[in-house]
């Protein structure tokens, strides 16, 4: 993986590493350049008056430019010096790795560009989204530390498996919006595929109602007073046509708090409201009232209900400070918790640094324990002295018996007593068996002696539950860095006629005008005015630029004949035009 001399980068965890792709700078046609160049003028038209930060000094403290795609190297020298850094990935990836990136102070930035017939608003992730929307703000040091912390919570939050359908159902259907060659049935039937899915969500799960924390901020948040608001969200900061109407009186514009969790956002759609936020220093307020919600706060049997709904892997917490990663099943039908059980592939960590011996390969089978106080104890298990273990019978190499509270009853001999950070949080037993009401109706056994080795997890309670596993390194097969291709393959045959023009017209903004040349230009591109209009735009600006009045006449009485034609480019082309009188070109 490139890191660009940026330590953050060289700091990532391996696991998030496999996700980065090489950006590849060569392959972005002259097309896609003025492309980009057309978007961010016209946001730099808009936004200088109405983006919460001053908009060109903005983006020279990420790293980009008005007049060319941004390149990750430039990026990274300049995020760098306020601790951040910028990678590219293949399009969509998982949201809980899209916030821990977040949370190691680096930006996800898709590798590709948008189509030009989803030049105001594409629903894939792009590079204009991506770069153009939310590193520019990350100079802005109360906002960057509000992103970091959104990050380190949002990695934590428990998805449910409607969930991880309705990111695959929208992941296909932008993908497909995406493609040149998709057709119109195609694009029909992921759509239907989609709402089906938003149809039957049910209850929304932690990492849902965050998620509409982070759209109605991050993506889509406005700061200052009802009154006079100002944009910050990149969904907006890089929307060419939501930005402006978003600001309308017809979009309401609500106080944000907490109650912004109830409304859920369709990213295929314009916003029905947005929220307004007095400072950076309340949208983390708010992020934490929520967060005192979440089963990594909360801890307990309604926690861990929610990681065995989940059916993904999750780590649980014990007082003790053992962590148990793998995917929960229900164990017992008790009102409070007395045994946790997972099924296949566990790992024990303490502190998130997997136990040396306990990975998944050799609790492949699963893991299962008891959890509370034993019985007739005032003192927890987990805070033993070696003379109170002595006097309990936990001595290695002795047989014991241990009953807890809850009618758990383990008994084996004891082979290891395990402590970490001064506190017990492992006992290792051999010929043991774990069961409640033994010899009676309904008895129910945990553990039997021909199992093998017993490795019983201590702690009175579960104080937290969290996504994801506590050492992802160690509990995952981590595969090779994502290999190019796949999603990439939108720069397959771009290189266009098109494209060849574009390239001609962009060597007006480096040398000398010539009127021979553009006229030449000008006129390859009215045979076929399918996709031209952004070249026309182009050579409409240079000729303005340049004073070539007659030139730009010409320009413009062929843009109007596209207008006539395409009816639905008119906003397109008249902004074109427009920002080409009123902003002079230079490269920002």
């Amino acid at each position: 993986m490139e890191t660009y001399s940026n330590i953050v980068l060289e700091q990532l965890p391996k696991h998030l590493k496999r996700y980065v792709v090489a950006q590849q700078y060569e392959r972005y046609t002259a097309l896609d350049q003025a492309l980009w160049r057309y978007v961010m003028r016209q946001n730099y038209a808009f936004l200088k008056d109405v983006a919460y930060y001053p908009y060109i000094p903005g983006l020279k403290k990420a790293g980009l430019s008005i007049a060319h795609i941004p390149d990750l190297q430039q990026m990274n020298d300049r995020l760098k010096l306020i601790g951040w850094g910028a990678v590219t990935v293949d399009g969509f990836i998982p949201p809980a790795a899209f916030m821990e990136f977040q949370a190691h102070r680096v930006l996800v930035i898709a590798a590709d560009i948008r189509q030009l017939e989803h030049i105001e608003y594409t629903p894939a992730p792009d590079i204009i989204h991506e770069s153009s929307g939310h590193a520019p703000i990350i100079g802005e040091p109360d906002y960057a530390v509000y992103l970091q912390y959104f990050g380190e919570i949002g990695t934590k939050a428990l998805s449910s498996r409607k969930d991880f359908e309705l990111y695959e159902a929208i992941r296909h259907l932008s993908i497909l919006k995406e493609h040149a060659g998709t057709t119109e049935a195609e694009i029909t039937e992921a759509e239907k595929q989609l709402k089906t899915v938003q149809d039957n969500m049910g209850e929304p799960s932690e990492m849902a109602l965050l998620s509409r924390l982070h759209w109605w901020t991050v993506e889509y948040g406005l700061i200052g007073s009802i009154e006079d608001p100002k944009i910050y969200g990149a969904g907006l900061l890089s929307s060419i046509g939501e930005s402006a109407s978003c600001m309308q009186k017809s979009v309401p514009k609500l106080p944000y708090d907490l109650n912004a969790v109830a409304y859920a956002y369709d990213i295929t759609k314009p916003q029905p409201q947005l929220f307004v936020t007095p400072d950076f220093e309340h949208l983390m307020v708010v992020l934490d009232m929520f967060a005192d919600s979440m089963a990594f706060r909360v801890g307990g049997k309604q926690s861990l209900d929610k990681a065995i709904d989940c059916q993904a892997v999750c780590t649980v917490v014990y007082s003790s400070g053992l962590q148990v990663s793998g995917i929960f099943k229900k164990a017992n039908a008790d009102q409070t918790i007395s045994y946790i059980q997972t099924g296949g592939g566990t790992a024990l960590a303490v502190s998130g640094k997997e136990i040396a011996g306990h990975g998944i390969s050799y609790h492949r089978e699963g893991f299962g324990s008891p959890v509370g106080q034993l019985k007739g104890s005032e003192r927890e298990l987990e805070n033993f002295s070696d003379a109170e273990l002595i006097a309990q019978g936990i001595i290695a190499g002795e047989p014991c018996v241990l009953r807890y509270s809850s009618g758990i009853v383990v008994e084996g001999t004891v082979l290891k007593v395990m402590r970490q950070q001064g506190k017990i949080v492992m006992i290792s037993f051999e010929d043991c068996e774990v069961y409640r009401n033994k010899g009676e109706e309904g008895a129910e056994f945990y553990f039997k002696p021909e199992w093998g080795i017993y490795d019983m997890a201590v702690g009175t309670e579960i104080s937290s539950v969290f996504a994801g596993a506590a050492d992802k390194d160690a509990y995952e097969v981590i595969q090779d860095e994502v290999e190019e291709g796949a999603a990439l393959s939108f720069f397959e045959g771009k290189e266009t006629k098109l494209a060849g023009l574009h390239a001609r017209i962009g060597q007006f903004r480096t040398g000398v005008f010539d009127q021979g040349t553009w006229t030449d230009i000008f006129d390859q591109l009215a045979v076929d005015m399918t996709d031209n209009w952004l070249a026309l735009i182009e050579l409409y600006e240079i000729a303005w630029a340049n004073q070539a009045d007659d030139l730009v006449g010409l320009a413009e009485s062929k843009l109007q004949q596209i207008i006539g034609i395409q009816p639905n480019l008119r906003k397109l082309i008249d902004d074109g035009i427009r920002v080409g009188k009123e902003e002079p070109l230079n490269n920002h």
